[in-house]
C-alpha cells in the first residue's frame, strides 16, 4: 500500500510541471506569388529573435503546407527560403493568448521579378566574421554613382574616415590598404580609398595583418598591423578607369589631379599626379622610413631586428607631413605595377613615388607649468617654413621554386631633401612676475638616403605543419644636416637684466648599417598542438658625428665647441631566440611563448676616447586565447610583455643647446623598464536583424618606468634628466564599444560608439614627485541613410569629457567638457544637380587653467552639375569654411605642463572644379 501511494505521489509530482508548461505551434502554406503554385520542400526555420539561434526547422510538404510543434513561449523570427526566390522573413510572438500561430498563405517571389516596392525583403549577410577577419559585403550597402571606396567605408560599422582620409577601425589607425591582398602604392592608403570605385569592390576585409613569418607558419608571433583588403569583382579586373580634375578658387587656392589605372587579368598598372595648396590633394604619403642611428630595438616582420632611428639632431627638422598647421603646397606623383605569370608561380610588385611639400604658417602657445608652490606661465610664438622633396622606389619579387618552397626578394630606396626655417619668441612669468623673454632663429638643411634589401625563403615539409624559413635583411641609411642657431635670452631678477646670446653653426652626420638574420622552424606535436622555434643575430654599425662652431668673424664659423661636439662610433651585436606554442582545436585557438634577446652595445667617442659598454637582455613573452563561436561571432584576449631600454639621448651626458632655456642631461645609470600589455576583442553580427556589436580594449602597466626630473631655476631655465622610478607604475588604457543596427521601419542605420582612453604618469619637478591623471571619454552616435540617386546622409556626434589633474597643484586642473559633430550629405535634384555639405562642429569648455571657451563650426558646401549619360563629367562649386571660423586650436596636458595651441590654417575660399571619371571594363564603358 505504501509503495502504491509513493508511486502515485511521484507520478503527480512529475505530471504537474508538464501540465503547467504550455507548448505552441506554427503553421502555414507556401505559394508562388505569380503562378500560385504550391512550393513543395520549401525550407522553414524558426530563429530566436534575441540572438538568431536556430530553434527548429522543417520542409513544406505536399501542397506547400508546413507545421512546427513543441515551441516554447517567446519572440521568434520565421525564415522561409527556396532556391531562386527571395527569402521571406517575419517576426512573431508566442504567448498565452493562443497556442497556434497561423501564418496563412505566405507568398514567395522570384528574385528575377523582385520589384523595388515589394514588402518581402531578402536578407544578405552584410558582415561575416571569420576568425580575426571581419568581412563586409558592399552589395548590402548603398553605393552612389561614381562613389569611391572611401564613401563605402563610411557606411561600414566600426570604421571611421576623417576629412583627411585617415581610417580608424576598432579604435586603431589603419596603416595598410591592400588590393586583392597586394600592396598598392605601398604606404599611402588614400591612393586606394580615393582612387578605386566602390562599385568595383566584391568584399572589404578588415583584419590584423600578421608578419610574413606568422602568415607562413599560421602561428601568431605578436607582430600585427591593422589592415583593410579591397577584393575586386572578377569582371572589374580587366579594363581601365581613372579621373582627371582641375580647379581654381579665390585667395589663389587651386587643386588638380590625374589618376589612371589599367587592369588586365593579373596585371595592374597605375599612375597618378596631384598638385594643390588647399590640403585636399597630395597629402597622403606616410613615409615611415627611419634614418640615423640609435639603440632603439624592436622585432619586425619575419622575426628580424630593427634598430630605432633617433634623429639626435641639434636643430629643428621636418618630418614631411602636413597635420593641419599652416598653408601647404603639395606636389606628388607615382607609378605602380604588379603582375603574376608562369601559372602564378612568379610575381612582382613595384612602386615609384616622387613629391614635394611646402608649409608656411604661424603658431602660438600658452603654457601653464605646475611647480611645487608656484606656477610658471609662458607665452610663445613661432613663424615656420618647412620644405621637403623626396623620392622612393620599391619592388617585391616572389617566386614559387617548387610545390613546397618559396622565395621573396624585396628592395627599396629613398632620398630626401628638407629645409626648415623657424623663428621663435617667448616670455615666462612666475606668479605674474616676468622672469625671462627670448628670441630664437633656427635654420636647418637635411639630406637623407636609405636602402633596404631582404630575402625570405620558406619551405614546407611533407609532414603537415612542419616548416622551415630563413630571412636576411640589410638596411643602410645616411643623413647629413647643417644649419644655424641664433638666440637672445634676457633674464630678469633683483639685480636687473642679464643677456645670453648664441650664434652658432652646426653639422650632424649620421650613418647606419644593420644586418639581421632569422631562422624559424615549426613542428607539430599533434593535429592540434605545434611549436615554432626561431633564432637570429643582428649586427649594427653606426656613426654619429656632431659638431658645433662659433664664429671667428661675421659669417666665418670655424671655432669648434668641444662641449657641444662629439663623434660616436656605435656597434651592436644581438642574439635572439624564441619559442611559441600553438593549440588549435575546433573553435578554440591558444597561443603562448616568449622571445629573448641578448644585446651587446659598444660606443666610442672619437674626440675624447670615452667608451660606453652596455650588455642587457630583453624579454618578450606573449599569450592569447581566441574562441570562434560561429562565422559571425568571435572573442579574443591576448597578453604581451616587452622590455624598454633607455635611449642613447637619455643615457649619454651630451649637451644640446638648441633650446637654451631647456637643457637635457644624460644618466648612464638608467635601467630598463618592463611593460605588460593586455588586450581584449569581441565581435558579433546577426544576419537576420543586421545588428553588429563590437568591444575592444587594452591596458598597459609599466614597472620601473623611466621618468623625467626637471629642475627649474629662479630665472625659468629648466634642466632635465631621466630617472627610474622603481616603487611606482605608470599605466594607460583604451576601450570602446561599437553597436550598429539597421532600423527597418525607418530604413536607416544607427550606430552607438563609446570610447575612453587615459593614463597615469609620474615625473619629478624640482625633485618633488608629481602624479598626473589624464582621461578622455567620448560617446558618439552615428546615423546614416542612403538612397541611390536620391540622397545620402551621415551624422556622427557626441560629447567629450576630459580629466587632467596634477598632484603638484590639486586645486588647479584642466578638467572640462566638449562636444564634436561631423555632418555630411547630399541631395540629388532634377536636371542632374546635386547639393551637399561636409561640415563639422567642435566645442571646448573653459577650465580652471584656461578661462576661455572655444567653439568652431566649419561649414562647407558644394553644388555639382553632372553631364553625359553616365554622369561622369562634373562641374563643382565648392565653398570652404563659409562662416570663416577655421581657427587652429588644441589643448593637451603632458606631465606637469598644460598647453593651449593656436595656429594658422586654411580658411574661407570658393573653388570651381571640373572633373571627368572614366571607366572601361571588359570592353564596355560603364558608370
Amino acid at each position: 500500500m505504501k509503495i502504491t501511494i509513493l508511486l502515485l505521489f511521484l507520478c503527480l509530482l512529475f505530471a504537474f510541471p508538464v501540465a503547467a508548461q504550455n507548448t505552441y505551434s506554427v503553421k502555414g502554406v507556401i505559394i508562388d506569388t505569380a503562378s500560385k503554385t504550391k512550393l513543395l520542400n520549401t525550407s522553414i526555420s524558426v530563429l530566436n529573435s534575441k540572438d538568431s539561434i536556430l530553434q527548429t526547422f522543417t520542409h513544406a510538404g505536399v501542397g506547400g503546407s508546413f507545421s512546427l510543434n513543441n515551441l516554447s513561449k517567446g519572440k521568434f523570427i520565421l525564415l522561409v527560403t527556396y532556391p531562386g526566390y527571395a527569402d521571406y522573413v517575419e517576426s512573431f510572438t508566442l504567448d498565452s493568448a493562443k497556442s497556434t500561430h497561423n501564418f496563412g498563405q505566405l507568398n514567395m517571389i522570384l528574385k528575377s521579378k523582385l520589384l523595388a516596392d515589394v514588402i518581402i525583403k531578402g536578407t544578405r549577410a552584410a558582415i561575416k566574421i571569420k576568425g580575426d577577419t571581419t568581412e563586409f559585403d558592399p552589395r548590402a550597402y548603398t553605393i552612389q554613382p561614381n562613389a569611391k571606396v572611401e564613401d563605402l567605408l563610411k557606411q561600414l560599422p566600426g570604421i571611421q574616415v576623417d576629412k583627411d582620409g585617415k581610417i580608424t577601425a576598432q579604435g586603431q589607425q589603419v596603416n595598410k590598404v591592400l588590393v586583392d591582398g597586394e600592396e598598392f602604392f605601398g604606404d599611402d592608403p588614400t591612393l586606394v580609398t580615393k582612387n578605386i570605385r566602390a562599385d568595383m569592390v566584391d568584399k572589404v576585409q578588415l583584419y590584423d595583418k600578421k608578419s610574413d613569418q606568422a602568415a607562413f607558419t599560421g602561428i601568431d608571433d605578436g607582430q600585427k598591423t591593422k589592415t583593410l583588403n579591397i577584393k575586386l569583382k572578377d569582371d572589374k579586373k580587366a579594363g581601365m578607369f581613372g579621373k582627371a580634375e582641375v580647379g581654381g578658387g579665390t585667395n589663389d587656392y587651386y587643386q588638380s589631379q590625374l589618376i589612371f589605372n589599367l587592369f588586365k587579368a593579373k596585371q595592374k598598372f597605375s599612375l597618378y599626379g596631384t598638385m594643390g595648396n588647399n590640403s585636399r590633394v597630395g597629402l597622403g604619403w606616410e613615409d615611415n622610413q627611419k634614418y640615423g642611428s640609435g639603440d632603439g630595438f624592436q622585432v619586425g616582420d619575419n622575426g628580424d631586428f630593427m634598430f630605432g632611428g633617433e634623429n639626435r639632431d641639434d636643430l629643428d627638422s621636418f618630418n614631411g607631413r602636413y597635420e593641419g598647421q599652416g598653408i601647404p603646397l603639395a606636389r606628388t606623383g607615382g607609378v605602380h605595377y604588379d603582375s603574376k605569370w608562369n601559372s602564378d608561380k612568379e610575381s612582382i610588385n613595384t612602386n615609384y613615388k616622387i613629391g614635394s611639400l611646402n608649409i608656411d604658417g604661424t603658431s602660438n602657445n600658452l603654457t601653464q607649468n605646475n611647480l611645487p608652490g608656484s606656477i610658471i606661465n609662458s607665452s610663445s610664438g613661432q613663424i615656420f617654413h618647412n620644405y621637403m622633396f623626396r623620392q622612393k622606389l620599391d619592388a617585391v619579387f616572389k617566386v614559387k621554386l617548387d610545390t613546397s618552397s618559396n622565395l621573396q626578394l624585396s628592395i627599396d630606396g629613398t632620398r630626401k631633401h628638407s629645409t626648415t626655417k623657424n623663428s621663435y619668441t617667448a616670455s615666462e612669468s612666475r606668479n605674474d612676475t616676468l622672469i625671462n623673454n627670448s628670441t630664437r632663429d633656427i635654420t636647418n638643411t637635411v639630406d637623407q638616403k636609405a636602402l633596404n634589401a631582404s630575402a625570405f625563403y620558406t619551405h614546407k615539409f611533407k609532414k603537415t605543419g612542419r616548416t622551415f624559413s630563413f630571412s636576411i635583411k640589410e638596411a643602410y641609411s645616411q643623413s647629413e644636416a647643417k644649419g644655424f642657431l641664433n638666440s637672445d635670452i634676457r633674464y630678469y631678477n633683483a639685480q636687473g637684466q642679464q643677456d645670453s646670446i648664441i650664434d652658432q653653426y652646426k653639422t650632424n652626420n649620421l650613418k647606419s648599417s644593420a644586418l639581421n638574420t632569422n631562422l624559424t622552424y615549426s613542428e607539430p606535436f599533434s593535429k592540434t598542438f605545434a611549436i615554432v622555434l626561431n633564432y637570429g643575430i643582428g649586427i649594427d654599425n653606426s656613426s654619429a658625428d656632431r659638431k658645433s662652431f662659433n664664429a671667428s668673424s661675421p659669417g666665418i664659423y670655424n671655432i669648434l665647441i668641444d662641449s657641444l661636439s662629439s663623434n660616436y662610433k656605435l656597434n651592436q651585436f644581438i642574439d635572439q631566440a624564441g619559442a611559441i606554442f600553438n593549440y588549435k582545436k575546433g573553435k578554440t585557438v591558444i597561443n603562448f611563448g616568449t622571445r629573448v634577446n641578448s644585446v651587446n652595445f659598444h660606443q666610442v667617442d672619437e674626440y675624447t676616447n670615452n667608451v660606453l659598454n652596455r650588455n642587457f637582455i630583453n624579454w618578450a613573452p606573449q599569450a592569447s586565447y581566441q574562441y570562434n563561436f560561429s562565422q559571425q561571432k568571435m572573442f579574443r584576449i591576448s597578453y604581451n610583455g616587452n622590455t624598454t631600454q633607455p635611449t642613447l639621448d637619455q643615457i649619454q651626458p651630451l649637451r644640446v643647446n638648441t633650446d637654451p632655456l631647456n637643457i637635457v642631461l644624460g644618466n648612464p645609470d638608467l635601467k630598463p623598464s618592463f611593460t605588460n600589455n593586455f588586450n581584449i576583442n569581441y565581435r558579433s553580427y546577426k544576419v537576420i536583424t543586421g545588428q553588429f556589436i563590437g568591444f575592444y580594449g587594452g591596458y598597459a602597466l609599466t614597472s620601473n618606468p623611466i621618468v623625467n626630473n626637471v629642475i627649474y631655476s629662479n630665472s625659468g631655465k629648466s634642466t632635465s634628466q631621466y630617472l627610474n622610478l622603481p616603487d611606482k607604475q605608470t599605466s594607460n588604457f583604451y576601450f570602446g564599444t561599437n553597436f550598429f543596427k539597421k532600423i527597418e521601419k525607418l530604413d536607416f542605420n544607427v550606430g552607438l560608439n563609446l570610447n575612453a582612453n587615459g593614463n597615469i604618469y609620474y615625473n619629478f619637478v624640482n625633485s618633488e614627485l608629481n602624479m598626473t591623471k589624464s582621461y578622455t571619454y567620448n560617446p558618439r552616435l552615428d546615423i546614416n541613410k542612403y538612397k541611390e540617386k536620391k540622397f545620402d546622409f551621415y551624422l556622427s556626434a557626441g560629447p567629450t569629457y576630459t580629466i587632467s589633474e596634477s598632484s603638484l597643484q590639486p586645486l588647479i586642473n584642466n578638467n572640462g567638457s566638449g562636444f564634436k559633430a561631423d555632418l555630411s550629405g547630399s541631395i540629388y535634384l532634377p536636371g542632374k544637380f546635386q547639393i551637399g555639405t561636409y561640415s563639422n562642429y567642435e566645442y571646448t569648455a573653459k577650465t580652471q587653467s584656461f578661462n576661455q571657451n572655444f567653439s568652431r563650426l566649419l561649414l562647407n558646401a558644394f553644388i555639382i552639375k553632372s553631364f553625359l549619360k553616365t554622369d561622369n563629367l562634373k562641374l563643382q562649386l565648392w565653398g570652404n569654411d563659409l562662416l570663416n571660423q577655421n581657427v587652429g586650436f588644441n589643448r593637451n596636458a603632458t606631465a606637469n605642463m598644460i598647453t593651449q595651441n593656436s595656429y594658422t590654417t586654411i580658411k574661407r575660399y570658393f573653388m570651381l572644379t571640373i572633373s571627368y571619371d572614366f571607366t572601361k571594363m571588359g570592353g564596355t564603358t560603364k558608370k
